[in-house]
C-alpha cells in the first residue's frame, strides 16, 4: 500500500474498558493484566489502545479467537458500545479531521445512516424481523432523508436483485428466509446509501458451506464493482484469505501482528499467530 495515499479510515489507540480500572491497571501492563482482566479490581480491557488505517478500496481482514476484542472494536466503530477513549477519522466525513468518537449523537446517527454500513453475525440485530424484506432497506433509506416511496422502492429492487434476492420475495418477513438469505438482505440494507465503508462481523459464522461460499462471493463482487473499503471480523482463516488484502491478528484486546494477508498466512511472525496459521489450515 503506498504510504502517501490517505486512509478512508484511521484509528488511533481506540480503548474499551468494562470497569473503572485501578491504579494497578490502568496503564495495561502485562504484568499486572491477567490476559486482559486486572484480577485486582475485575476491570476487562476489551480493546487495549488499538490502532490501524483502511484504504480505498482496500479489504482489511481482522482475526482472533474469541474474546480477543475483535467485535468490540466493531462495535465501537458503528457506536453501538462507547469507547473509552481513542479517536478515529473518515476521509469521508468532515475532511478526516474530526474525531467521530466525540461526534454528538445526532452526527453519530448520520455517520451510521450514510457513511458507514454493518453487517451482524446474528441477522437478528441488523434487520427488523417482522418488516419486508424490501421495507428493511427502506428503513435506512428513510433513516438517511429519503422520503420519495418510488425511488426507494426502485433501489430497494435493484439491491435485493444485487444480493440475488428473488423479487417475487421482497415483500415477505426476513423471519421466513434461510440465514444466507438473511445475511443477504442485511447486506442490501448496508449498501442501501452507498457507504465508502462496510462494517463485517463474522457474516458467514454458522451458515453452511455452500451458503457460505454464496456470500463470499457476493462480498467479492460488490468490493470489485463498488470500490467499498471493508473490515471483515473472522476467526476463520480461509474467509480472511479469500477476501482479505491485508490483515490484523488480535489478542487480549490488543494488535499483535499486521501486514499483507498471504505474508501472515504464509511466514506468521509472532508465536500465536503461527499457532493459528498451524491449528486451523
Amino acid at each position: 500500500m503506498e504510504s502517501f495515499e490517505k486512509p478512508i479510515l484511521k484509528v488511533n489507540n481506540l480503548r474499551k474498558q468494562f470497569g473503572n480500572g485501578c491504579k494497578k491497571c490502568e496503564d495495561m501492563s502485562e504484568d499486572v493484566l491477567d490476559k486482559n482482566y486486572c484480577p485486582e479490581c475485575g476491570t476487562v480491557y476489551a480493546c487495549q489502545d488499538v490502532s490501524f488505517e483502511v484504504y480505498n478500496g482496500e479489504i482489511l481482514g481482522v482475526v482472533g479467537e474469541s474474546g480477543s476484542g475483535k467485535s468490540t472494536m466493531m462495535q465501537c466503530l458503528y457506536f453501538d458500545k462507547e469507547v473509552t477513549k481513542g479517536d478515529a477519522y473518515i476521509s469521508n466525513y468532515k475532511d478526516g479531521k474530526s474525531n467521530i468518537f466525540k461526534e454528538s449523537s445526532q452526527q453519530k446517527r448520520y455517520i451510521r445512516n450514510n457513511v458507514l454500513g454493518k453487517v451482524y453475525q446474528n441477522p437478528i440485530l441488523g434487520l427488523k424481523m417482522d418488516f419486508s424484506a424490501i421495507g428493511n432497506i427502506a428503513e435506512k433509506l428513510i433513516a438517511s432523508g429519503n422520503r420519495k416511496v418510488d425511488e426507494m422502492e426502485r433501489r430497494g429492487n435493484e439491491l435485493l436483485e444485487h444480493v440475488n434476492i428473488p423479487l417475487f420475495r421482497s415483500k415477505e418477513e426476513p423471519k421466513n428466509f434461510s440465514g444466507g438469505m438473511q445475511q443477504r438482505v442485511q447486506i442490501a440494507k448496508a449498501l442501501s446509501n452507498n457507504p465508502p465503508i462496510l462494517l463485517l462481523d463474522e457474516v458467514t459464522t454458522g451458515l453452511d458451506l455452500s451458503v457460505q461460499a454464496n456470500v463470499l462471493d457476493l462480498i467479492k463482487k460488490i468490493q470489485r464493482e463498488l470500490g467499498i473499503s471493508m473490515i471483515v471480523v473472522s476467526h476463520d482463516l480461509a474467509v480472511i484469505r479469500m477476501l482479505a488484502d491485508r490483515t490484523i491478528v488480535m489478542l487480549n484486546g490488543k494488535i499483535i501482528e499486521k501486514g499483507l494477508t498471504d505474508q501472515i498466512l504464509e511466514d506468521p511472525q509472532k508465536p500465536y499467530t503461527q499457532q493459528l496459521v498451524h491449528s486451523l489450515l
